[in-house]
């Protein structure tokens, strides 16, 4: 299916590696300016070098995004370059082993304000702007569209992952509850829940035990591990007219990996 976002900005968060990068990329493709935000520098300097060279309109914008002022510097260089946002990806994700019964290893506060904090506080700044940058909208138009990145692993109860799952949940419900607090101002919020994708998270992973990825393949129906563009086609869908009259849902991307009673393999 082809998607034209020609004029329309997007500001994709994670966007150095791994979902966020292959998100990015699909936006560019179809025409979006583009702006790859993240913590990783050289990382980040490297893929936008190369999709200037590719001839898209893209901006790099690096910075320690778990701050409140990071997050309000994002939207306004985003403003200064191409003057509107229309579509925001939350797609920073960490994905980490924590310890359920001790507090001094179970990582619980970062994770939480990596992958919730994050993300809630940049809807708020990046709805606000589209509220205000259409100041004469209708009351049936749309004005523009949040998707948050979610995770299969608030379905499955694996205590070694308890941080991560709770983090999940939280998005996934931060999305029903955005989604229909900003219905009546014409925009959209919408989750993807990604279980076995081949995330950077996950390939380190496997590359620190090998037997994970025949255990995840094997827990998968489909039988393999999906490719991130695959979760980034999702997005793109959510993000795209041909969903216009869906808001506050979460797909699922998982090769079926939630239909199965597995659950000795970590979902991610």
């Amino acid at each position: 299916m082809i998607h034209n976002f020609s004029g329309k900005t997007a500001v994709i968060t994670g966007a150095s590696n791994g979902v966020g990068l292959s998100v990015a990329k699909l936006f560019c493709n179809s025409g979006a300016n583009v702006v790859l935000a993240d913590n990783d520098e050289s990382a980040l300097e490297e893929e936008v070098k190369l999709l200037r060279k590719q001839g898209h309109q893209v901006l790099d914008f690096c910075g320690d995004l778990t701050r409140k002022l990071t997050l309000t510097n994002l939207i306004a260089a985003t403003i200064d370059e191409f003057e509107t946002i229309d579509i925001l990806v939350n797609a920073l994700r960490q994905i980490d082993l924590s310890d359920p019964i001790n507090p001094e290893r179970d990582n619980f506060q970062k994770l939480f304000d990596q992958n919730f904090m994050v993300s809630l506080r940049l809807s708020q700044i990046a709805a606000k702007k589209m509220i205000l940058q259409n100041p004469n909208r209708g009351k049936d138009q749309s004005i523009g569209c949040i998707i948050n990145l979610s995770s299969i692993a608030d379905r499955m109860i694996l205590p070694e992952s308890f941080a991560y799952s709770i983090c999940s949940a939280a998005v996934n419900q931060l999305t029903k509850s955005m989604a229909v607090a900003l219905a009546h101002e014409g925009i959209r919020v919408n989750a993807v829940a990604m279980g076995s994708i081949m995330s950077t998270s996950l390939r380190e992973m496997i590359r620190e035990d090998l037997d994970l990825h025949d255990q995840v393949k094997s827990a998968t129906p489909l039988g393999r591990i999906g490719d991130s563009d695959e979760a980034a086609s999702a997005v793109l869908f959510l993000a795209s007219a041909d969903s216009r009259f869906i808001t506050g849902q979460t797909i699922t991307i998982d090769g079926g990996r939630t239909l199965t009673e597995n659950i000795d393999v970590p979902a991610y």
